[in-house]
């Protein structure tokens, strides 16, 4: 055995501490962060315009610098665009119908999907690729058709004939979506629940449903988003005697722009712009790790 004090190279060398590894600089990691920062400037910039320009009247809006600040922070223009301009009747009549729309989607959707990922049937192949197809179908070469439809079975103007297009619009990417995330999902749970005598109902609802949790929030937040913000789809279903009262926050918000013509008040446009992202933004600040985890869930199996 060597002795460590006879050999003083030795031991300096053991007890030398090892020299940190250097990283190697990717300089295609700069470019994307470079790309990011430029992403978010070009989608936080429109937003945060929009934002400042509804408390500006029309000649800041105009004449003054696009991002300076508003002389006077006043909320007039906001309590204009919800009871002068009806944008409250509108929003309050989007979250019913978005609402609804949005839970008979998921129910159907849902159900659907976990058919098509866990039963094996004749067809099975074939009704998946109708749903997959509904993906590449463009919504305008829908709407003459949609019109008569809608017009033959007395639905037009109605919330019914609007909750139940919006359900339709949406069922393509739920199916899809959802079908890749019930195949991700354990199937020995699932058949432990069959052996203790489960049906299919309750093995879906009191099983399945809660190991697709994350999923099914992601989707329902793409659903939202969505139906939030179609307009359409609306203005074909919504129209006709008294539409005016059931129209829903795009067509109103668009009403503002097109019934003032050049003497619009911008700033009551943009106020009622900023109360319909608003919603949205908060929704998805509140689940956003849902939504992340729901994305990467299906990923990997």
């Amino acid at each position: 055995m060597t002795d460590l004090k006879s050999n003083p190279s030795t031991a300096a060398a053991t007890s030398a501490p090892a020299a940190p590894k250097q990283r190697k600089l990717n300089p295609l990691n700069g470019v994307a962060h470079i790309a990011l920062f430029l992403w978010a400037l070009a989608t936080a910039g429109p937003l945060i315009w929009v934002l400042l320009a509804s408390f500006k009247n029309n000649t800041e809006i105009f004449l003054g610098k696009p991002f300076a600040m508003p002389e006077h922070f006043s909320f007039k223009t906001y309590a204009d665009a919800w009871n002068e301009a009806h944008i409250g009747q509108y929003f309050l009549n989007s979250v019913f119908v978005v609402l609804i729309s949005t839970a008979g989607t998921m129910l159907l959707g849902a159900m659907a999907a976990y058919v098509l990922a866990r039963y094996k049937f004749p067809g099975n192949r074939a009704i998946y690729y109708l749903f997959v197809s509904g993906l590449a179908f463009p919504t305008f070469m829908a709407l003459a058709p949609l019109f008569g439809i809608m017009q033959s079975l007395n639905l037009l103007n109605t919330y019914t004939g609007l909750i139940l297009v919006y359900i339709a619009y949406s069922l393509s990417f739920t199916v899809f979506f959802l079908v890749a995330f019930f195949k991700t999902l354990p199937a020995e749970i699932d058949e432990a629940a069959m052996v203790d005598g489960a049906g299919h109902l309750r093995r879906f609802f009191q099983i399945m449903m809660p190991m697709a949790k994350s999923g099914l929030i992601s989707i329902t937040i793409f659903n939202i988003v969505g139906q939030w913000n179609q307009y359409l789809l609306p203005v074909v279903v919504m129209q006709g005697a008294g539409a005016d009262s059931k129209w829903v926050l795009t067509q109103g918000i668009a009403n503002i722009s097109t019934s003032a013509g050049y003497h619009a008040e911008w700033s009551t446009l943009f106020a009622a712009l900023t109360l319909s992202i608003l919603p949205m933004i908060v929704v998805y600040a509140i689940f956003q790790r849902q939504i992340q985890a729901g994305l990467t869930a299906g990923a990997v199996k």
